[in-house]
């Protein structure tokens, strides 16, 4: 199941924000630092996308479709954005296996705002996981953004569970996207074309989970086999600890948390003994920070959790 931002050609669940921003562009008004801030998986690159091919499809051949939300599979922009290959078009995001994005790629990402714009046209520049900006990198972007050549446009996505520097911030004019659980199911029912409750057991159903948390919980259960409407939450943590399934996928290495703490909130609803839970869980906490700051192994991490909480 195809799930990149940069093919999704239909856009669910944000059309109001589009709108806004096609409004705001089309008044000469739309700021040229603009912060798509959100939790993960809600929408905010596609949204990014979207509104990236309406500006740069206006003068072409297959342009976007504003009345449907749809852009054209034979639009050349399309096409070329989404092989890294539009003149103008940059596109920043973290390296795979790297904890930051690095000042290299930023410098690069300087040089290209120092050349011409092809045809006069606004340029785009797109940086995701700004969360995952170093303090060198950040400083150096703040440079740029505060020296911008004209029709030079910055969107910056943001993990609005993790923090960014608020000199970013403050330099940008924020959009908080965001979508309730019944929207994020319509959402995901919409991309499956089926119904998501009817794929996933209400156990495992996560009231925070987003568009892309369902579709990557489907894809990574396809993958592994798994049966998603049999296996209840206390089955489906287990076995992610047993195969270090945290190790192997990405997917699993940034939710498993998630699914922690959804079981500890359901174990805390229907536990006599509260305080003991909330005192292991926030001491559970602690470790996880401990560990994620120094890069220690996680494992003895997850065998506590299935011991103590598990009882397994």
């Amino acid at each position: 199941m195809e799930i990149e931002p940069i093919n999704q050609q239909n856009l669910y669940g944000h059309e109001s924000d589009f709108l806004e921003l096609v409004d705001l562009f089309e008044k000469n008004q739309l700021p040229n630092k603009l912060l798509f801030t959100g939790i993960k998986g809600i929408g905010k690159s596609t949204l990014a996308f979207h509104l990236i091919n309406y500006i740069f499809s206006k003068k072409e051949n297959n342009k976007y479709d504003t009345s449907n939300n749809i852009i054209n599979s034979e639009n050349r922009s399309f096409k070329l954005v989404r092989n890294n290959a539009h003149p103008n078009f940059y596109y920043v995001d973290l390296l795979e296996e790297k904890k930051f994005i690095e000042i290299s790629q930023i410098r690069k990402m300087i040089n290209y705002t120092n050349k011409s714009s092809f045809n006069n046209s606004p340029r785009i520049i797109l940086i995701n996981n700004v969360e995952n900006l170093n303090k060198n990198s950040i400083n150096a972007l703040l440079k740029v953004t505060e020296e911008l050549n004209n029709n030079i446009f910055f969107i910056f996505i943001h993990n609005s569970n993790k923090n960014i520097l608020s000199t970013l911030k403050s330099r940008c004019i924020s959009f908080k996207i965001h979508l309730s659980f019944n929207s994020s199911k319509n959402v995901t029912n919409k991309i499956l074309n089926d119904d998501v409750l009817g794929l996933i057991n209400n156990d495992l159903i996560n009231y925070y989970f987003t568009p892309g948390n369902y579709l990557n919980l489907i894809n990574f259960a396809k993958k592994n086999e798994i049966d998603l409407n049999s296996i209840s939450l206390k089955e489906f943590l287990i076995l992610l600890i047993d195969k270090n399934y945290y190790k192997k996928d990405p997917y699993i290495e940034e939710t498993i948390y998630d699914f922690i703490q959804f079981y500890l909130l359901k174990v805390f609803v229907n536990n006599k003994f509260k305080n003991s839970l909330v005192i292991f869980y926030e001491k559970f906490l602690q470790k996880i920070n401990y560990t994620n700051q120094f890069n220690l192994d996680k494992e003895s991490l997850f065998l506590e959790f299935k011991l103590k909480i598990l009882n397994e």
